[in-house]
């Protein structure tokens, strides 16, 4: 009897462990601003403004050039949540690229991309997420939060022409 349940847990931590490595979820979000990569950059780049522009990640402490920020966004709810990222790439006027989550549970990579296009700069947001939690989380709200922030760099950006 008890060979049985020590196999149905081995199992049940395999199908777990499974989920967490295989399981995962993408966004993108694209928008083309009037403007050139730089300008669209350095908004981006003003993490001590994200408040006053940001409708979704309302808070960034400290600078995308140091490796490690912590972003404090905003749900459809209200409710506010600091999450810890870490800086994996940041590429003048092309991309911005972080991590973070827990491993196995949920992770993210999220990467603000920008493109020089005819009209001005492409903007795409693309995020991965990974985890067993991708499962059961209510994502619903992702995609038109990351248009609300696309949208509201465009506005900013434009403003400050």
């Amino acid at each position: 009897m008890w060979t049985y349940i020590k196999f149905g847990l081995l199992a049940l931590l395999f199908i777990i462990a499974a989920a967490a490595v295989f399981s995962k979820k993408i966004y993108r979000v694209e928008l083309v601003i009037a403007a050139p990569p730089e300008a669209v950059w350095a908004v981006l780049m003003d993490t001590a403004n994200y408040g006053e522009w940001n409708p979704v990640f309302v808070k960034v402490e400290g600078a995308y050039a140091d490796g490690k920020v912590v972003n404090t966004f905003k749900d459809p709810s209200g409710k506010l949540y600091e999450v810890s990222n870490k800086v994996l790439a940041v590429v003048e006027n092309t991309q911005l690229r972080q991590k973070g989550g827990m491993a196995g549970v949920l992770t993210f990579d999220h990467q603000w991309l920008l493109q020089p296009v005819e009209g001005g700069t492409k903007v795409t947001q693309f995020e991965v997420d990974r985890g067993f939690y991708v499962w059961f989380w209510d994502d619903s709200w992702v995609v038109p939060s990351y248009t609300k922030t696309a949208e509201a760099l465009a506005s900013r950006v434009a403003n400050l022409k």
